[in-house]
């Protein structure tokens, strides 16, 4: 399934109906799009990010057999130039804010619950050469319709502070009440911000991540 996306259009909901003069496709990650997902992860997450934390084909199938509703790509041309990974965890589980690792189970997401009540986003991945097209946007607009359509409790996750080792700012605390007051900009937590995502807390020690300064900043979203 996917719908059709225009930088001049509004989003809508994912639909059967194919238009071949629109450039982007929101589509269900399907196994054809595995490469592509793998293919994007590095170009996202460029060295310090650890390799070890990035998909790995075997993933992405585990992830597609798990929660196939829950896997997004935005295509243009047939290539994946932008991804999200989601899994539904339990409202109790969600509340803990536990690291990374603790929460999903690692990177095949066994801890995913098909009886959950958050849709917990797990990545997001825009190609560096399609950014700033909204593109992120898209995908978030896909992960709230599917929070509404299977009348979830609400949208959760934790987003990394890639910005914060540039800044100079001696706590993760300190660096997110600016980001939040907008005297300063981080180039995820910003853009999440302006799309209605709310700030409830800070997870220190969330995942190993040395831009993040390894925290990571919880946000929700409730329809």
């Amino acid at each position: 399934m996917f719908a059709q996306y225009s930088k001049n259009a509004q989003y809508s909901s994912i639909s059967d109906i194919l238009n071949p003069l629109v450039d982007y496709r929101l589509q269900n990650t399907n196994s054809s799009h595995i490469p592509g997902v793998v293919s994007l992860q590095r170009e996202c997450f460029p060295e310090p990010f650890p390799i070890d934390s990035l998909w790995q084909a075997t993933h992405i199938e585990n992830h597609l057999q798990l929660f196939p509703e829950g896997q997004f790509v935005v295509t243009l041309n047939s290539e994946v130039i932008a991804s999200c990974t989601n899994m539904l965890i339990s409202l109790p589980d969600w509340q803990k804010h536990e690291p990374w690792e603790d929460a999903t189970g690692g990177l095949a997401l066994p801890n995913h619950n098909p009886a959950g009540t958050v849709l917990y986003g797990i990545d997001i991945s825009v190609h560096p050469s399609h950014r700033n097209q909204g593109l992120a946007k898209i995908l978030y607009n896909a992960r709230f319709d599917l929070v509404k359509s299977l009348k979830l409790t609400k949208y959760g996750t934790v987003c990394r502070i890639p910005d914060f080792h540039l800044s100079k700012i001696l706590t993760i605390t300190e660096y997110v009440n600016q980001v939040l007051n907008q005297s300063k900009t981080d180039r995820t937590l910003t853009p999440l911000l302006r799309m209605g995502l709310t700030y409830t807390g800070i997870i220190e020690n969330y995942m190993h991540d040395e831009e993040s300064g390894n925290a990571g900043v919880i946000l929700e979203w409730t329809p």
